[in-house]
């Protein structure tokens, strides 16, 4: 069976009506120091920005701050319009298993002394808003804007009743956080990822490309945080060679430092040259290669939503594990293989098969991948502080 391949990725990326929910609570127009809550990782951060774009811009002057974990805290750099980080692993996050009564308790002061007038709490479909909403109560913040499946009672001010209750209709994640912004009049007429490329990182990759030959530059992720969503390591290995032996492709693969042995399992697969640069790559740096690349290939991860905030056209071996997850707004060819155990959450697959992926082959990869690749007569030589430094 065919594998399903998408351009423009999820249909809930479609505008849908705000989620139902009571009258805003009065004083949201007035709230000059609002604070952002995005516990997870650094991916759903990226996928907040146009909610957060929005957030600052409903009030001019507005101070906004991001409390989230130390991944999401690697776009500080890159998102600098937010004036203030906050970076914690509290008890009821996975980055928190280990930290005790204390920690939750200094997280509460913290809150306590940014005084905040308000505050949003951004989740995925699957988790529960209510502890970070009742940190917030707990550290004095007035104004709690969340989605919750049950009712939050006090905790939140402004309760947005979930909706994401069945996969058929989720929305995507993006939608999901612009419409919850939404529900207290914060609107934005862009709803484009945000990320800032740095000068400094766009110098270090043009060294690295200098000597390069002028051939279509492929950047290939073979890695993502969990096992369920990686597509075999040996696949992304023969899907780069045919790209080099079909287009003249250079190759080069990225990931991080715990990456690497994947990298090197994808490169043992290969008979073509490639270059390896995985653990070596800043964030800023492996940001800039992506608005470099002529293509990136890789699984769902934080380098795909990368990509579809530069604007760099993107192959991405996507796991059923959930759905809403996909590029958001890019051009792109999203691959995955139906089956009926599809949306298990899991981070490693409770079957043992990966059929979603493993079912995809080299040539169907390969065709999405060649459909997406320029030739060189169409091969884009601005510079790359133009307009990709935002999709």
């Amino acid at each position: 069976m065919s594998p399903a391949a998408a351009t423009l990725a999820h249909p809930a990326q479609a505008r849908r009506p705000t989620a139902l929910a009571a009258p805003r609570t009065p004083g949201w127009d007035a709230a000059q120091r609002v604070l952002a809550v995005r516990l997870d990782n650094l991916g759903d951060l990226l996928m907040t920005t146009p909610a957060l774009a929005a957030l600052k811009a409903a009030r001019p002057g507005r101070h906004l701050a991001v409390l989230t974990s130390a991944s999401g805290a690697a776009l500080a750099p890159h998102l600098p319009w937010v004036d203030e980080w906050l970076v914690q692993a509290p008890s009821w996050m996975p980055q928190g298993r280990d930290c005790d009564a204390d920690d939750d308790q200094r997280l509460i002061e913290r809150l306590r002394d940014g005084r905040y007038d308000a505050a949003v709490v951004f989740t995925v479909c699957t988790q529960s808003a209510l502890p970070a909403a009742l940190a917030l109560r707990l550290g004095g913040v007035p104004l709690r804007l969340a989605h919750s499946r049950e009712n939050p009672y006090g905790l939140l001010t402004d309760w947005v009743r979930e909706p994401d209750t069945d996969w058929a209709t989720v929305r995507h994640e993006v939608r999901r956080q612009l419409d919850l912004v939404a529900a207290v009049g914060c609107r934005s007429g862009d709803d484009r990822l945000r990320f800032t490329l740095r000068r400094a990182d766009e110098a270090a990759i043009e060294r690295r490309l200098a000597t390069l030959p002028d051939q279509p530059l492929v950047l290939v992720q073979p890695g993502a945080t969990a096992a369920s969503r990686r597509w075999p390591a040996e696949r992304f290995g023969a899907l780069a060679d045919a790209l080099v032996r079909s287009r003249g492709a250079t190759v080069v693969f990225a990931g991080s430092p715990d990456e690497r042995p994947l990298v090197a399992e994808a490169r043992a697969a290969m008979r073509c040259e490639s270059l390896d640069w995985s653990g070596a790559l800043s964030l800023g740096e492996l940001a800039a290669l992506i608005a470099r690349a002529d293509l990136l290939v890789g699984n769902n991860s934080g380098p795909a939503h990368l990509a579809a905030a530069l604007g760099t056209p993107t192959v991405v071996l996507y796991a059923l594990t959930n759905p809403q997850h996909t590029p958001w707004m890019a051009q792109a060819q999203v691959l995955s293989h139906p089956v009926d155990c599809r949306h298990c959450l899991r981070s490693v697959c409770p079957e043992g098969h990966h059929h979603c992926l493993t079912r995809v082959s080299v040539e169907q990869a390969l065709q999405a991948a060649l459909d997406l690749l320029p030739d060189d007569d169409h091969r884009a030589a601005a510079p790359m502080t133009e307009a990709r430094s935002l999709a």
